[in-house]
C-alpha cells in the first residue's frame, strides 16, 4: 500500500474510531488494514493510535498527524476535481429546476441542442413554482427570479431582467374595453400570480417618474403562470405576468399590453448553483450554455423595452 493510501486509512480510523469500520469504508480486509497502520507507525517511528479492547483513540502525535493528513488529502482531492472539471468530457446526471413556465419556454426547447453538444450528460428537469433548497434536494442548477441567495455557498449568475406587464386578449378588450387609467383597471377582471410578492398590491411607476400603489381584487389567481396565460388567451381577463412568459404572445398579437406607460417592479432572472471552487464539468457547461443563449437571443432588450 502506498503512502497516500496509508494516510487515507489513518484518517478513516481517526474519524470512525474503529479499524474494522475504516477497513470496510476503504474496501480492505481487517488484516490488511492492521498491517498498513502498523507499517505507517513503524515508518514514522511513532505510535499514532492508542489501542484498547473497547476502542481506538489517537495519541498526542496521532492528533497532530491527523490534522496534517486531513489537510493534505483535501488538497489532493481538490486537485483531482480541478483536473476532472476542466479536462474530462462532461457527463453524468445534471439536475435542473425552475418554474414550469421557464422550463417550458426556455429550457425544454434547448435540450435537443444541448444533448447534441454533450451527449454524455443526462438531465433531470424539475419544475417547481417555489424555491427548493439546492443542497438538501441534490439540485445542481436552479433558475430563480431573486437576486440574492440566503446561503453564501450558492453562486448567482445573472441571465436577464424582464418587465412585468398587464395584457389581455383582443377578444376581451373588444368586449370590455381598454382601460385608459389605473382607476379604470378596477372595473376589469384581473388574473393574478399568487406567488408574486404582495400579489393583490401593485406598485406602478409612470414613465414620467410618478409612482402609484393600487390594491386589486383578482377574478382568478393561480400559483402557475401557464394557467394564468391560458386563461387570458381564452379571454377571461387581464393578466399580470413577466415578459419572459408572454413575449411571444404579445409579438403575435394574441395578447395586447394595456397601460404600458406604467411600469411594475422588474424581475431579475438568475442561475443559482453550488459555489464550489471547482464546478463539475456538467454544471459548468450548462451554465455557460444558458448564458450564451440568452446573450445571443438579446432577451433582456426584448423583455425590458
Amino acid at each position: 500500500m502506498d503512502r497516500w493510501n496509508q494516510f487515507e486509512l489513518f484518517v478513516q480510523v481517526a474519524e470512525l474510531g474503529s479499524l474494522s469500520r475504516a477497513a470496510e469504508a476503504l474496501g480492505m480486509s481487517n488484516a490488511s488494514a492492521s498491517r498498513s497502520l502498523a507499517a505507517l507507525e513503524e515508518r514514522l517511528g511513532a505510535r499514532l493510535v492508542e489501542r484498547s479492547t473497547r476502542r481506538l483513540g489517537l495519541s498526542q502525535a496521532g492528533e497532530g498527524f491527523y490534522r496534517q493528513c486531513k489537510a493534505a488529502l483535501t488538497q489532493m482531492k481538490e486537485a483531482e476535481a480541478l483536473v476532472n472539471a476542466n479536462s474530462v468530457a462532461p457527463g453524468g446526471l445534471l439536475r435542473v429546476t425552475s418554474s414550469l413556465s421557464f422550463c417550458m419556454k426556455h429550457i425544454s426547447p434547448l435540450l435537443p441542442r444541448f444533448h447534441r453538444l454533450y451527449p454524455d450528460i443526462t438531465l433531470d428537469v424539475v419544475s417547481a413554482n417555489r424555491y427548493v433548497d439546492l443542497l438538501d434536494s441534490g439540485i445542481d442548477v436552479a433558475i430563480r427570479t431573486r437576486e440574492f441567495e440566503p446561503d453564501s455557498n450558492i453562486a448567482v449568475r445573472r441571465l436577464a431582467a424582464t418587465r412585468r406587464i398587464l395584457a389581455a386578449s383582443p377578444g376581451y378588450l373588444a368586449a370590455r374595453g381598454v382601460p385608459r387609467s389605473l382607476e379604470e383597471l378596477a372595473a376589469h377582471d384581473l388574473l393574478v400570480y399568487s406567488h408574486a410578492n404582495h400579489p393583490n398590491q401593485l406598485r406602478f411607476t409612470h414613465r414620467d417618474g410618478h409612482e402609484r400603489q393600487l390594491d386589486i381584487s383578482a377574478l382568478m389567481q393561480s400559483n402557475d403562470g401557464q394557467i394564468i396565460r391560458a386563461a387570458a388567451l381564452e379571454g377571461l381577463g387581464i393578466l399580470i405576468q413577466p415578459n419572459y412568459i408572454i413575449y411571444d404572445d404579445v409579438v403575435a398579437g394574441r395578447l395586447v399590453p394595456v397601460l404600458d406607460e406604467w411600469d411594475l417592479p422588474r424581475l431579475t432572472i438568475n442561475i443559482a448553483y453550488q459555489g464550489r471552487k471547482h464546478l463539475p464539468a456538467r454544471v459548468r457547461v450548462f451554465v455557460d450554455f444558458l448564458l450564451q443563449h440568452f446573450a445571443e437571443m438579446d432577451y433582456e432588450r426584448k423583455w425590458t423595452r
